[in-house]
Formats: structure tokens, sequence, C-alpha cells
């Protein structure tokens, strides 16, 4: 910061300047991001609740009702006809509230102390961050030979001491529905708390299944599962940040709160003190803006360009992990090390990322990756074989 004032197209200057070194989601080259660009009524809407503090909601009672609104819309999606939650900063927080959830309440209602989480190998890396934050141990369940929960892997690692257990609807690497009706039945019959992180695949999945997608049951219709995370910064098209938790019971949240004596509530039960009303307002805008239907167009879409990438890839001859069940495909190429591969692709304009379970090139197909992109590519990758 400077000693004086520096005028105001100066600063502006310098921030274009600055700014003009990040990739733009719409030059279609950001091939290994589960974010996209905002839609620009979502935008418009956050603007003008900039000034807005769900953490002292007395303040700001019709920004609190617009959350509640949204957190009961996201409920209803996941068969939940009451829901209880908070849109919150991204899937992490959200994955965070989850398990402090059932830290405490496993704490209060069986008197465990020294718990352990059950995650799978494919769990993303907040559930590590939680761990660690909460003073509990990782215990990981291992994968099926199609990189999903082993269910049997999972039954021997049950303890007396677990406090919960963590399944995926759309996994970071591989987009993958882990078999979540037979672990909510697992979880359910050993009064173990159930946590189903559907981040990506919580604003796809429903829409999918109403076009006739055969996809699995991950949500509240299953009587084990008691948290579902699903971020509107994904597939729902809301600006960053705009993560979503939503509870089955409300005991959940209130085994969470602290008292907040100088606000105008009494307890909070979120990780984050002040809290920005304008995801919710957003989220809530963009969510009534698409309807359900418009996020079956989007979801289906995004679907049939996964599909022609696939076709693509195999009609060259790479190695395709798996057949996708959402929007992101893994894969390599069979003479090249992946890293090495992933540095070809670097040099050549295209941003990926690269799995490690199993170790491979991934490409989600957001918003932003349109068919042109998806040709433009596959002649990369022609060229590169």
């Amino acid at each position: 910061m400077q000693d004086k004032p520096v005028d105001k197209d100066d600063i502006l200057k310098e921030l274009s300047e600055l700014h003009e070194l990040d990739y733009n989601y719409s030059d279609g080259r950001i091939l290994g991001s589960m974010c996209t660009e905002a839609h620009p009524f979502a935008k418009e809407v956050y603007c003008k609740f900039l000034d807005t503090n769900l953490g002292d909601p007395g303040l700001f009672k019709g920004t609190k009702r617009i959350e509640d609104e949204v957190i009961q819309s996201i409920g209803e999606i996941l068969s939940l006809d009451v829901a209880y939650g908070n849109i919150v900063t991204g899937g992490t927080e959200a994955n965070l509230m989850a398990i402090r959830a059932a830290r405490n309440h496993a704490r209060k209602y069986k008197g465990i102390v020294d718990g352990e989480i059950i995650i799978p190998e494919s769990a993303h890396f907040s559930f590590k961050k939680a761990a660690d934050m909460l003073n509990l141990k990782i215990v990981e369940a291992e994968l099926d030979e199609n990189y999903k929960i082993d269910v049997d892997s999972l039954k021997k690692v049950i303890s007396d001491k677990t406090v919960a257990i963590v399944a995926i609807a759309g996994t970071t690497e591989l987009g993958l529905i882990d078999p979540i009706e037979e672990i909510s039945k697992i979880a359910f019959d050993n009064n173990i708390y159930f946590h189903v992180d559907a981040a990506f695949g919580g604003f796809s999945i429903p829409f999918l299944k109403q076009r006739g997608y055969d996809l699995p049951t991950f949500d509240f219709s299953l009587p084990g599962v008691c948290s579902v995370t699903v971020d509107p910064h994904k597939m729902g098209l809301a600006p960053i940040p705009a993560g979503g938790i939503i509870f089955r019971k409300e005991e959940y949240l209130e085994v969470m709160a602290v008292d907040s004596p100088y606000l105008t509530v009494k307890t909070q039960s979120t990780i984050v003190g002040t809290r920005l009303g304008a995801s919710s307002a957003a989220t809530y805008a963009i969510m009534n803006y698409f309807g359900k239907e418009g996020y079956a167009d989007l979801a289906q879409d995004l679907m049939k360009n996964t599909q022609y990438l696939y076709d693509g890839l195999l009609e060259i001859g790479y190695d395709v992990i798996c057949k996708p069940e959402l929007n992101i495909l893994a894969f390599n190429h069979p003479d090249i090390e992946t890293n090495e591969f992933a540095e070809k692709l670097e040099k050549l304009g295209w941003k990926v990322s690269v799995a490690k379970c199993p170790v491979s090139i991934r490409v989600v197909l957001m918003n932003h990756i349109k068919k042109t992109h998806i040709k433009e590519l596959l002649e990369d990758l022609k060229d590169l074989f």
C-alpha cells in the first residue's frame, strides 16, 4: 500500500494487467476445473448483495430468508421435505461442517472422544483437512476394480470409534458415484453418521435422472444419509464462493452451535462468522432463472459433449480409464508417461490436471468447454498420438 492515495485509473490499469495473467474460462482451454464462469444474471444479483452479512442475520432478515429458501429448494432436489443447512464458501467448508456435526453428535450421544472417519481412497482432500482440524483419525476404505468404494472393505474397517462414513457422488478425479444405496443401509444398521459429498454431482445427477439417465440413488431418499454437500458454484453456475451443506435434522446444526452473545442471534453453527449473503442471493436467482428444466438441459448437453470426447478418444486409440457417469473423463496416452503427456498438452495451451487414482489426464467438461473446443483438443491429441 502506498503512503499517499493512488489515482483510481492507475489502480485499475495495474489490476487489468495482472488480470491478463489469468486464464479465461471463455477460451475453452481450462480443462481440469470443476468451476466455470458464473452466469451473468447471477453476477448481477451477487453485486447487489455485497454488503449483506448472514453471520448477523437479524440485521439482514430478507437475505436470511433467501438463504433459507435456497436450502429448502436444494433439499427438495435431494428428496428432503424439510432441509436444514447453510450456503457456505464451497465444498471444503461444507464437508468440514458435516464432519464436525458427526464428531460432535457421536461425542454427545455415544461418548466417542477419539473418533475415526471412514473415507474412500477417492475422497476429496478436504476430508484430510477436516480430520486434522477436528482431531480425528482417517481410515481409508479400498476401491474396487471400478474405482468405487469396495463395500466389503468398508465393512471391515467399521469400529466402535467410527463417527462418520463418507461416500462420493461425483468423485473429483473420475466423476463416479459410489454404491451409496448399499452404504446407506450399512450406516443406518450400525447407527453411524453418513455423509455424501455431492459437491460436483449434486447439481447434475437429479436432473440427468429426470432425462432418463440410469444413475444410482445418492440422496435423502436413502434413510441412512445424514448430510449432503452440493456446490452451486460448480454445475449450478452460481458465482464463487457458493457451497452448500444440507442436513436431514436440525440437531446436526445444534450440536455444533456456540454462543454468539453480541450478535442478533443467540447461537451460531457455521465455521466462519461473517458470511456473505451475496452467494445465497445469486444462487436463489440462478436456480429460479434456470428451473429444473434449464438445469436438466445443461446437464444433458454436457453429457453429450462428454460422450463426444469419449468416442473421439477411443477412435484415436487413447486409453480411457472408465466409461463416464458424469461429465468427467480421464485417459492416458498408450506410449507417453502421464506427467510428460500433461506437459505436452500444457505447451499446446491446454490446462489439464493429473489425477492420482489412477494416474491419468483428467478433463472436466464444464459449461465453458464447447464442442468446437473439444474438436480442437482431439486434433491436438491426434498429432500427439
